[in-house]
């Protein structure tokens, strides 16, 4: 695809992003006035990724459209810093934590809504709203994906960094509720404390998972080109 479709198609995802970053951020919904705020779901943690990393890619491509025909080597290590941090978020957390958050929320949502999301949100959330964070990320990341090449790092920095955002997140979850004495999601309180630790190392396992079929995809789809 050429690069002028691609920037405008880039602008258009991260603008999609804003847009749904502020209209989440309006809602007056008393969980937002609890610890932790926003920052306690991952979906909220995955649009701010999302928001930043298509930022960084927009920013990457106007980089490279005023450095383009000009010599200097500092714009060029600049621009080079820029694709290499493009790349890592890409790998690292944009792919496998959107897909992530993605396939377990409607896995869940299909089996038992009031485990992640309970019917009373429906009262705050739109329904577009509702797919702008759990449904879209998925597309919009594949696209980015078909787009354009990303360099992944090796496999165990890419997975030591996978692990540490997700033994992260769980810490996170874990200290709001030894604050507030509420887990973050309703499923943690139905299950036994050696059920939680199966569940939290299951969770760090797949999303590890999910960094390898990004490689894997990625590779496929610009080696087959090559």
């Amino acid at each position: 695809m050429a690069l002028v479709p691609c920037q405008v198609l880039r602008a258009a995802i991260l603008l999609s992003y804003c847009s749904i970053l502020c209209n989440y951020k309006a809602i007056d919904m008393p969980a937002h006035q609890t610890y932790g705020g926003s920052w306690k779901f991952l979906t909220f943690i995955d649009l701010v990724i999302q928001a930043v990393f298509f930022g960084i890619c927009v920013l990457t491509d106007l980089s490279s459209l005023l450095t383009r025909g000009n010599d200097s080597q500092e714009q060029e290590r600049q621009l080079k810093k820029l694709i290499s941090l493009r790349d890592w978020m890409m790998a690292v957390l944009a792919f496998p934590v959107g897909v992530f958050v993605v396939t377990m929320f409607w896995s869940i949502y299909i089996y038992d809504r009031e485990m992640v999301y309970p019917k009373l949100l429906d009262n705050f959330i739109p329904a577009w709203l509702n797919h702008g964070m759990h449904t879209t990320v998925l597309p919009f990341v594949l696209i980015e994906m078909r787009t354009t090449h990303h360099q992944y790092p090796s496999r165990s920095c890419g997975l030591a960094a996978v692990c540490t955002f997700a033994v992260g997140y769980i810490l996170w979850v874990c200290w709001i509720h030894h604050v507030t004495g509420v887990w973050v999601y309703p499923l943690l309180e139905h299950l036994s404390p050696g059920v939680k630790i199966i569940f939290f190392a299951a969770v760090t396992v797949i999303i590890n998972i999910f960094y390898l079929v990004g490689e894997v995809l990625n590779n496929y789809i610009w080696d087959t080109q090559k």
